[in-house]
């Protein structure tokens, strides 16, 4: 009987010891992963919006004004309105997207010359430089409104100032609506030229190749002239502003294709300074704002603003920018823009 006894008091110690073993081993194992829950499936806004927020804007193109004294065909930004920003406001949203991580901004237009005859233009660019401290500050502009004394007063602030022309030939920069009266646009484009070599500004050129200059060889014109960069855009179609019912302009003539825009880079493939820009680079792969402080999103073919930085920040605001940093750095967006680094001999 005692045997007995003995017995099942250690066979109940032996199964609450079993039961217990057994109890913390499910604690260890099985309880945690029942506790680990599926992945959570974003919505596509979620996953945008995600990846918008990691967005840098490094580099800026702030379009304050769509005026312009031109008349190009093919203006993928055109005179829609008349307004500016007071340049206090402008400031205000130059100064949040330093903060937000803007490295370069880009002024243009319509043409950025055209506001208070330069004087906006040149406060902004020595805000940007003196006050904010931006490695680069750039222009694009048609030529035709600079002045020497615009140099003289703004030029140590500029990095870069960039002139648009299509064409060597002063007839089809005529044709394409690339000048005003009986100035002569190739003579401007010298004469800014020459002023960026005495002012220590980096030159540079934009082309927009179209059916009128494809076939142009200016081979011996770019390398005269000796840009730093050459910029060459295939013609670009935006709905509501160069093509479309509600355009000011209607663009389709100037229309080339890839093969047409190919052929024109292999006839300039000496050419050092040529960086192309073909439709699909173009489309996603800039930071444009315009003249409310809006990004603009041009993915779908057209300008989809975004709410203004003035009014949600930069964070939320560049959600909407539509911004391929992929394709920013394919095209070359990240390059010297500095021109205290590019070591140019003035």
């Amino acid at each position: 009987m005692l045997m007995q006894l003995c017995f099942k008091n250690v066979h109940s110690l032996f199964s609450a010891l079993l039961r217990w073993i057994l109890m913390m081993v499910s604690r260890t194992l099985v309880q945690p992963l029942g506790m680990i829950s599926r992945p959570k499936i974003r919505t596509k806004e979620q996953k945008e919006g995600s990846s918008a927020q990691l967005t840098t804007p490094s580099s800026v193109n702030y379009h304050f004004t769509r005026q312009c004294n031109y008349k190009c065909g093919f203006c993928f930004h055109t005179a829609k309105t008349s307004f500016v920003l007071p340049i206090e406001e402008a400031k205000r949203g130059l100064r949040l997207l330093k903060e937000a991580g803007m490295e370069k901004v880009n002024f243009s237009g319509g043409e950025p010359f055209i506001h208070e005859r330069g004087s906006f233009l040149g406060e902004l660019v020595r805000y940007c430089k003196q006050e904010l401290q931006l490695p680069s500050v750039s222009i694009v502009s048609n030529g035709s409104l600079i002045k020497e004394s615009w140099f003289q007063k703004y030029g140590d602030y500029l990095d870069i100032l960039a002139v648009s022309c299509d064409s060597f030939n002063e007839d089809t920069n005529k044709v394409i609506g690339r000048g005003q009266g009986k100035k002569s646009h190739l003579d401007n484009l010298h004469k800014v030229c020459t002023w960026c070599q005495d002012y220590k500004v980096a030159f540079k050129i934009n082309s927009v190749i179209n059916t009128y200059n494809v076939d142009e060889d200016m081979t011996e014109q770019i390398t005269a002239l000796n840009p730093v960069r050459w910029k060459v855009f295939q013609c670009l179609l935006i709905d509501g502003e160069n093509a479309g019912e509600n355009s000011l302009r209607e663009a389709e003539k100037f229309i080339i294709s890839e093969q047409q825009f190919q052929d024109f880079l292999d006839r300039h493939q000496s050419v050092e300074c040529l960086v192309p820009e073909s439709n699909q680079k173009m489309r996603d792969s800039y930071l444009i704002l315009d003249e409310y402080m809006r990004f603009l999103d041009c993915r779908e073919g057209r300008k989809d603003p975004s709410k203004s930085i003035l009014d949600v920040g930069v964070e939320e605001a560049i959600k909407f920018s539509g911004f391929d940093e992929k394709m920013f750095l394919i095209r070359g967006g990240k390059y010297v823009w500095s021109k205290e680094d590019m070591k140019l001999e003035w």
